[in-house]
């Protein structure tokens, strides 16, 4: 038994004779109960009319009684004579009119009930009915088992067409007023969303049909239903007259009425302007709405770990300069492909604490990078296969090694970040100088702490970053001799300092810098990174 009250009725009445569909009556009603949309449509079909029935017979036999009444006892008693003196022959073809009389009538409710039931919704254009059947439902289970993802739940989502907003507030004013008038108040914010209807009729069935899977409300994988529906796509189209500011043309969009803009519009636009340009109710749709691909999204998973680059000609990143590959491979490249395969995702997004040079060394306990998977279809792992995807990746290639893979929370990634110019790094820099030195020549750098550059944008980046003046800290340094001409100069500096720069200077842009300490020109001819001072991921024993 439906859970309605006497104050539905006008509602019901008005929208049965709208075109509405049986489980949208019920949206209108403010039905909450999730088993009343649940049941099939012919049901609550005839449950609805039979409530409005009951009260138009009741109505009917008050009439009679009243009437009956008003009439004497004599005229009765005649009427009953006069009744039982008719011959068989005439009682014989009384019946069979009576009869056909009836059946006729029977037959005339039944072709009414049967349209009324095979005629499309004229505010949710078919969803909920024949598209939240069991077809419906078939084709999302096998959508998702194509797909192969490995999941314990998963949430539906339904993206709708935006003229469903324009149609149900077109139907919300037509019972508004009779509503009001009965001294009674319906609120549009009560009306039950065709969306939370959707997904209460579908929602076990999807589960039923992928074995008992959960479908809830919230979950890391999502399966995506779109409808749309090109007859009434020009249902949205006055609004952009009566309210230009809600539409914004933007990149991303196709088009400008999306439901957002259509439910703002709607908020803005008087009751009597919207009936000036749309009807109440809305028109009798041809056709249902189309049903789109079936779409499956799982979150991103984030993988984290620390890398080491032993290659001096190996970029972080591909290099590609006006469309050209400049560089066969990559570190990034690397490390992805067997993770990607791993995960099956779709794709990534590469982040590191700080770069290096493409002919830069990353050495030590290596440098912290994280990815994230983009749409991975396996998301599970134990401890030991993500070992062996460790070695994997390190056997695929003695350009790198990776150490400390692990998987990681989206907020944990934001520590990768943190402290980015207050942590520090150490390296090893091989220094060529024009003028012969000695021993003694460079034992005072040694000495040298917390040195302070003004580091101007350098040449070598300046395509890329914008030009400005720098603080930078070397913490401190310290020097190996190996000839006249050459010695290692081991550093510590404050994340971003350009050490080309402070070596050779860049024609003064970066001051002090190790020319004007020697007084001599100096180079740089190979340059390591020893280690990056940043405490994560956390450390794993071997």
């Amino acid at each position: 038994m439906l859970p309605l009250r006497e104050k539905d009725k006008p509602i019901i009445r008005k929208l049965l004779s709208a075109g509405c569909c049986a489980r949208c009556i019920l949206r209108f009603c403010c039905v909450s109960v999730q088993a009343a949309y649940r049941q099939p449509q012919e049901q609550t079909l005839e449950e609805l009319q039979a409530f409005i029935v009951d009260e138009e017979n009741g109505k009917c036999q008050d009439c009679a009684a009243t009437e009956s009444t008003g009439t004497n006892d004599k005229s009765h008693d005649a009427a009953l004579s006069e009744t039982s003196e008719d011959p068989p022959s005439k009682r014989a073809k009384l019946e069979p009119s009576v009869s056909a009389t009836k059946s006729e009538e029977d037959s005339a409710a039944l072709v009414k009930q049967k349209d009324e039931e095979s005629r499309l919704c004229v505010v949710c254009l078919g969803i909920l009915q024949e598209l939240c059947g069991t077809i419906q439902v078939i084709k999302i289970a096998e959508a998702v088992k194509a797909e192969k993802y490995e999941f314990d739940s998963l949430v539906l989502s339904l993206s709708l067409p935006a003229q469903l907003c324009v149609r149900e507030h077109s139907c919300w004013l037509h019972v508004k007023e009779e509503v009001r008038a009965k001294g009674l108040v319906l609120d549009k914010d009560d009306v039950i969303q065709v969306k939370e209807a959707f997904k209460w009729i579908m929602q076990g069935q999807v589960a039923k049909e992928l074995g008992g899977v959960a479908v809830v409300t919230k979950s890391a994988f999502e399966v995506g239903v779109e409808f749309t529906h090109p007859e009434t796509d020009t249902d949205c189209h006055f609004l952009a007259t009566t309210c230009p500011d809600c539409f914004k043309p933007t990149k991303n969009k196709q088009s400008v009425f999306t439901r957002m803009a259509v439910v703002k519009a709607l908020e803005k636009i008087s009751d009597a302007r919207f009936l000036k340009h749309y009807p109440c109710p809305p028109t009798q749709p041809t056709s249902s709405c189309t049903p789109q691909d079936i779409q499956c999204l799982h979150v991103s998973v984030f993988i984290a770990g620390r890398y080491n680059k032993f290659c001096r000609s190996l970029p972080q990143t591909p290099w590609v300069i006006d469309g050209e590959r400049r560089m066969e491979s990559s570190v990034e490249e690397l490390i992805a492909a067997p993770i990607l395969s791993t995960f099956r995702a779709d794709g990534f997004n590469f982040s590191s604490s700080g770069r290096e040079d493409v002919d830069v060394r990353t050495l030590g306990n290596g440098r912290p990078f994280a990815m994230e998977l983009l749409n991975p279809h396996r998301c599970r792992f134990s401890t030991a296969e993500i070992k062996q995807l460790q070695e994997t990746i390190n056997k695929s290639s003695d350009k790198i090694r990776v150490r400390d893979l692990q998987i990681v929370t989206r907020e944990a990634m934001s520590r990768m970040k943190e402290g980015e110019e207050e942590k520090t790094k150490s390296y090893t820099a091989l220094i060529w100088t024009q003028k012969p030195v000695q021993r003694e020549d460079i034992t005072f750098i040694d000495d040298i702490k917390d040195l302070t550059l003004d580091q101007k944008t350098p040449l070598r980046v300046l395509h890329r970053r914008a030009l400005a003046v720098r603080q930078r800290v070397i913490h401190s340094m310290n020097t190996r001799y190996v000839d006249p001409h050459h010695f290692y100069l081991g550093l510590k500096t404050q994340a971003g300092t350009y050490i080309k720069e402070f070596v050779h200077g860049d024609f003064g842009r970066t001051k002090p810098n190790l020319c004007q300490l020697l007084k001599t020109d100096t180079d740089i001819l190979e340059l390591d990174v020893e280690s990056v001072d940043v405490d994560w991921p956390p450390a794993i024993p071997e």
